[in-house]
């Protein structure tokens, strides 16, 4: 989970693995895999940086490198 703070400055727990699309037009819109648009007081690059730092907590940037790492030397 990532902490986000919403335009009304309320904040709120938003599950990483559900966001699909990040983007600064110029406001920050998260849009999640279920299709729900979201607006955030954080810049994108912001939005970002925690999703990168949830993903390696939880291990997944290892699995990719494991799974990459595997697939260069399969024959």
């Amino acid at each position: 989970m990532i902490l986000v703070t919403r335009l009304n400055g309320s904040q709120m727990w938003l599950n990483a693995l559900l966001i699909e699309m990040v983007e600064e037009t110029p406001d920050t819109y998260i849009t999640l895999t279920t299709g729900k648009r979201l607006i955030v007081l954080e810049k994108a690059p912001e939005v970002i940086q925690s999703i990168k730092a949830f993903h390696k907590e939880i291990g997944m940037q290892q699995a990719s490198i494991k799974v990459q790492h595997q697939t260069e030397e399969s024959p």
